[in-house]
């Protein structure tokens, strides 16, 4: 009966370690995402007033729509990688809050 008990107790102790550690890794990577997207604010409105500045010191039309065009590409290009880089850390974020449960989980097939 005492074993059972033990068994138990270390059981209810170990879910509770992977649980604690997948926690610590989602929250690592959560940080990790939103210093990213704070980084990617920035500079993007940065090139924004960049481009604004640009746009009215721009001598003829033309020279408006192609800063205007010029800007739209960079701007677009840097959405594109930004987004993909955040997909990506969105994928080992979840890869890294799975990685505790990984050898609980060979055991249970055994």
């Amino acid at each position: 009966m005492m074993n059972n008990f033990d068994e138990f107790q270390k059981f209810g102790k170990d879910n509770m370690d992977m649980a604690m550690e997948s926690f610590g890794s989602m929250s690592k990577g959560f940080q990790a995402i939103a210093a990213e997207v704070a980084d990617y604010q920035k500079k993007s409105f940065d090139e924004g007033s960049a481009a604004v500045e640009k746009l009215v010191a721009s001598k003829s039309l033309d020279k408006a729509f192609e800063t205007q065009s010029d800007y739209m590409k960079s701007a677009y290009e840097s959405f594109v990688g930004e987004m993909t880089k955040i997909g990506e850390m969105v994928t080992d974020l979840s890869k890294d809050a799975y990685k505790p449960y990984e050898g609980m989980m060979s055991k249970v097939t055994k």
